[in-house]
């Protein structure tokens, strides 16, 4: 008999579409993209999908490709009658993007919420978005994980005497407040000013870092800027190590090498987004057996409230 579910993968999350289907023990769908030389690109199922749930993996890192393949993926699957479209986003572009914060700007994440819901997506399962209200910009279920499920075992694993839980930046403080809580140790907060995007002109560390051992805790690391210039400065005041634990790992431009050349002794992320940079300090753990799970219990109509350990 057939499973009612089946999974596909967009072409740049495959790596991790396998490692879901290893965990929930069902062979990865078959799905063609037939390229044009200029640029567009077309997706296929190779196989029926009428009456099944479709879980389609697939985050929406750049370029923008990426976002475009999910697109016509869920609209191909409504034509080819699938009876639901669950789109499984481990991360989700443009989250930033979510207010206006000066005049005349777009709320990017409303947008791509729009996009979505008009190709035809019944359900979103996404991880550590980077505003929780971005939940409300869908009309869907939006079912949201967080990367503290794989990232507070591998710290509490480490044993570090004198743990002090770091937010790079105040925005970040609940997030950080919450891991604080649960490890039960101390939290400071990094205060910072940007001169622009992806650019700090000054921080200042709010709290005592002296002989600790500081973990920073952030959503997302994309230039590295931030978090590199808040562990040299913690070094400075006398932190008797920094590391740093994020969700996403954007690092983009000279990222790697900022990491490389920083004070921080390693960087934990999740693998909701690959890494194919080479730097020695850079970590990834995976998220497969969280999304497997979510996708099992999504299936057989059960609560993912107990996967949450915050």
């Amino acid at each position: 008999m057939k499973s009612s579910y089946m999974v596909f993968s967009g072409t740049a999350t495959r790596y991790l579409a396998e490692k879901i289907c290893l965990s929930l023990g069902c062979p990865l769908g078959k799905m063609q993209m037939t390229k044009f030389s200029d640029g567009e690109f077309a997706v296929s199922y190779e196989e029926s999908i009428r009456g099944r749930d479709i879980f389609l993996v697939q985050s929406t890192f750049p370029n923008s490709d990426n976002l475009m393949e999910l697109l016509l993926m869920i609209d191909a699957a409504k034509r080819a009658s699938a009876r639901t479209i669950n789109a499984v986003i481990p991360y989700f572009g443009w989250a930033r993007q979510d207010r206006k914060d000066k005049p005349r700007v777009s709320i990017g994440a409303k947008l791509v919420a729009d996009l979505l819901s008009v190709a035809g997506v019944n359900r979103v399962i996404t991880m550590d978005l980077h505003a929780d209200q971005i939940q409300g910009f869908f009309d869907v279920p939006v079912d949201h994980l967080y990367a503290s499920g794989v990232l507070l075992p591998y710290l509490q694993s480490l044993k570090l005497d004198n743990m002090v839980i770091a937010s790079p930046d105040v925005g970040g403080s609940k997030r950080a407040n919450t891991y604080a809580k649960y490890l039960g140790c101390p939290l400071v907060l990094c205060n910072k000013t940007r001169a622009r995007a992806n650019v700090v002109a000054t921080m200042q560390i709010i709290g005592e870092v002296e002989g600790k051992n500081v973990v920073i805790i952030d959503d997302m690391v994309d230039t590295a800027g931030t978090i590199t210039k808040a562990a040299d400065l913690m070094m400075e005041v006398g932190a008797k190590s920094v590391r740093a634990c994020a969700s996403h790992c954007v690092m983009s431009g000279p990222a790697s090498e900022r990491v490389q050349a920083s004070a921080l002794t390693e960087i934990v992320f999740t693998d909701s987004i690959p890494y194919t940079q080479r730097c020695a300090k850079v970590k990834q753990l995976s998220v497969a057996d969280m999304f497997a799970e979510t996708i099992r219990r999504v299936v057989a109509n059960e609560s993912i409230s107990d996967q949450y350990i915050v």
